[in-house]
């Protein structure tokens, strides 16, 4: 069907109704609803993802427990390099 068809055909109508009274009928009605329901289910979703988030904090370091930490590193660092890459053979 063609818009200027289309346009043929709806015109007699476009003429009987009431200017005052536009709804948006059953359709309009179906799209709400279908809208309502998605964000019904997104709200679930999201719902059901945060609660397994955790939000508990570790506890803030004091600059004393943090320089202890790093010294404490860099300790463990130079104890695990190999004293030596390969023995020699002869």
């Amino acid at each position: 069907m063609y818009a200027t068809q289309a346009m043929a055909f709806a015109a007699p109508l476009a003429k009987e109704l009431d200017e005052n009274k536009v709804t948006p009928g059953v359709l309009g009605f179906i799209v709400f609803a279908v809208m309502a329901g998605g964000v019904w289910m997104l709200m679930k979703s999201m719902n059901r993802h945060m609660s397994m988030v955790n939000f508990e904090e570790t506890p803030a370091r004091t600059p004393a427990a943090a320089a202890r930490s790093s010294q404490e590193s860099s300790e463990e660092s130079t104890k695990s390099r190999p004293t030596s890459a390969a023995p020699k053979s002869e």
